[in-house]
């Protein structure tokens, strides 16, 4: 029998504890597609993980969510709980501010796993400290890139591996022009895995940001990206378009998989004998809740000693995209090549 993990919460605020509510009077279909919805919903629906204790400097707020989810204990610091609880899993539900120094603590503590939710961080200097912390103490990590861990994503990254549209060359990503780390981290992510997550060679991009928005390599506000272009050293070229609908389109030698409404259903298309462009096959994938199958997919890997979906090698190399299209903008959209060699930019319109 596989043990249950002892999972501790750092941010009792939306994402960390609350989102369930805005979803739950939605209707049927979005509620399967999501819920449980909240790291701390996911983690009390999960049955390899029981959750023992949450954290958030509003002590009011962590007492709230404690009783909500039958946590043992409350803390207002989050370190505090760290070393008290003798934690196997933290979900850092927090602003990106704190997450490069709750994880390094974490990780020295002992805590074997973490689930981060987006953006991971606001710097590549803090993206360095993280991956530095995790790797050195052995640390699996999930990132809070949903539809890395939707089955409908998982099938077409599969399929593409297969084959099913010959060699990928192109993926257009209908996401909309929306901010880069709150809504773009997932655009990044997204991209990345139907690429084959690729080394990236360089990217290009504009952004809606005054120079008056900076303060020398801070960035004062989450700015939106109007156009993003992703070159990946394997050859795929990736566009991120101000078009909005969350739709991905992946052309290949061979054919063309579309991911139509937000994965709802998968198309694949191949050329007839005329040289037109006919669909072949359409299905709908199962719909579970993502945020359940990133901490369960953590606790497999707990088991296994085995790598996780969405490890922090990857978490870097997608937040390193939306870091590069930012900087190529402030250099008047020329190419940036990766990995960025200014690791002090950064995007923290939050105090830290």
């Amino acid at each position: 029998m596989n043990q249950r993990y002892r999972v501790g919460l750092a941010g009792c605020g939306r994402m960390g504890a609350t989102i369930d509510d805005e979803v739950i009077d939605r209707g049927d279909a979005l509620q399967q597609r999501l819920l449980p919805y909240s790291h701390a919903a996911a983690v009390t629906a999960c049955s390899r993980t029981v959750l023992v204790a949450v954290a958030d400097p509003v002590s009011e707020k962590a007492e709230t969510i404690c009783a909500r989810y039958g946590a043992a204990r409350a803390y207002a610091d989050f370190e505090e709980m760290i070393r008290r609880e003798e934690l196997d899993i933290l979900c850092i539900a927090t602003r990106p501010g704190p997450h490069a120094r709750i994880t390094v603590a974490a990780a020295a503590a002992g805590v074997r796993g973490l689930y981060c939710e987006k953006p991971l961080c606001n710097s590549m200097r803090e993206a360095d400290a993280m991956l530095a912390a995790c790797e050195r103490h052995g640390v699996k990590f999930n990132y809070g890139t949903q539809r890395r861990y939707k089955p409908a994503y998982r099938q077409a990254a599969r399929m593409l591996a297969d084959g099913a549209v010959g060699q990928v060359q192109a993926i257009l990503a209908h996401c909309g022009a929306s901010a880069a780390q709150w809504s773009h981290t997932h655009a990044a992510d997204a991209i990345l895995m139907l690429a084959g997550d690729a080394e990236v060679e360089f990217v290009q991009g504009t952004i809606a940001a005054a120079q008056s928005d900076w303060e020398g390599d801070r960035l004062l506000v989450d700015p939106r990206i109007d156009l993003g272009h992703v070159r990946f050293r394997n050859g795929v070229q990736a566009i991120l378009t101000a078009a909005g609908g969350w739709e991905f389109e992946i052309s290949g030698t061979e054919g063309k998989l579309r991911m139509i409404s937000d994965g709802v259903t998968l198309q694949l298309r191949k050329p007839d004998a005329g040289g037109m462009m006919v669909e072949v096959s359409s299905e709908e994938p199962e719909i579970y809740s993502p945020t359940l199958a990133g901490i369960d997919d953590l606790a497999r890997a707990l088991d296994e000693d085995g790598e996780t979906k969405g490890n922090l090698r990857l978490a870097c190399r997608s937040q390193e995209i939306i870091l590069g299209i930012v900087e190529s903008s402030r250099q008047g959209g020329s190419r940036v090549e990766l990995p960025l060699k200014n690791r002090e930019m950064a995007i923290a319109p939050d105090k830290y």
